[in-house]
């Protein structure tokens, strides 16, 4: 009896020692006598205990690298302060413990020296404007180097870039000279069409006014009673004014001498229009 019972026992033992479950996202590798014999994958597996050995098991997941603030220099020598993060994975598991030591140092090395050569090949300007090329630039030549350790970097964000105090003021003034300047421009703009628009409706008022009078004269009294009425107008607001001065303006007078003029020129165009200028239309 007793010799059964201790075979028993060598089979639990051996079953429970052989007996390996890997989890769902993770893989493992065996080494049997030392040498790399398989790998494991998600579920139940089994092993010869004392003969195989497993020596890694890690997740082929999505894995987060938060880069330190690196001190860099750029291409016209600012110092700057950069932070990042780079979202990695394992695709090849034997290579990953085999062809590197430490596969996290490993990745963080490579990334800030990457980081800063970089940096060193663009400007202040260049390296604000680009971050998007730059974060580009970086995975191509990250995957360059780790596909020999079995890892994909997916992703690489460049968070922050921080220049030095002064320079960030120099910055902002820099920003603030260059929203004033557009301001200006969009200002004087804005009154070089204000002006346009006034000129244009000064020209189809004169325009209307001659039309008025060179089909009905009767109508100078009109005009006469509106330009009386914009000196009327004016005075007004000038009085508004608190630096405003009286001055005595004869409307009727000057009203005449604007309507005498507006029908002056509207004669004188009926008449270029003319041939000849005698307004019958024919050769003398």
């Amino acid at each position: 009896m007793e010799p059964i019972i201790a075979i028993a026992l060598v089979l639990i033992g051996y079953s429970l020692g052989s007996a390996k479950i890997i989890n769902q996202g993770n893989e493992a590798l065996v080494e049997r006598l030392g040498q790399y014999h398989r790998k494991l994958r998600p579920g139940l597996n089994f092993i010869v205990p004392l003969i195989d050995q497993v020596v890694m098991e890690d997740t082929t997941r999505e894995q987060i690298l938060d880069i330190k603030p690196q001190n860099v220099i750029t291409k016209d020598n600012i110092y700057l302060e950069i932070d990042g993060v780079v979202y990695w994975r394992i695709k090849d598991m034997e290579k990953s413990f085999y062809q590197i030591d430490d596969l996290a140092q490993g990745l963080n090395q490579i990334t800030t020296t990457t980081l800063r050569e970089i940096i060193a090949q663009n400007s202040l300007e260049e390296t604000n404007v680009s971050r998007v090329d730059m974060d580009k630039e970086l995975l191509d030549r990250l995957n360059e180097t780790t596909a020999d350790w079995g890892v994909e970097i997916q992703r690489v964000d460049i968070q922050s870039i921080t220049p030095p105090e002064s320079v960030r003021l120099s910055m902002e003034d820099q920003r603030a000279a260059e929203i004033k300047s557009r301001a200006a421009i969009l200002a004087a703009e804005g009154e070089r069409q204000a002006a346009i628009k006034k000129a244009e409706g000064t020209s189809t008022s004169m325009q209307i006014l001659s039309e008025a009078l060179r089909s009905t004269p009767e109508n100078k009294e009109i005009l006469r009673y509106l330009v009386a009425q914009d000196y009327i107008n004016a005075s007004y607001k000038l009085g508004e004014s608190p630096n405003s001065k009286v001055i005595f303006v004869d409307p009727g007078s000057g009203s005449n001498e604007i309507v005498e003029q507006i029908s002056a020129e509207t004669v004188a165009e009926d008449t270029a229009r003319r041939p000849n200028g005698n307004g019958n239309g024919s050769e003398n």
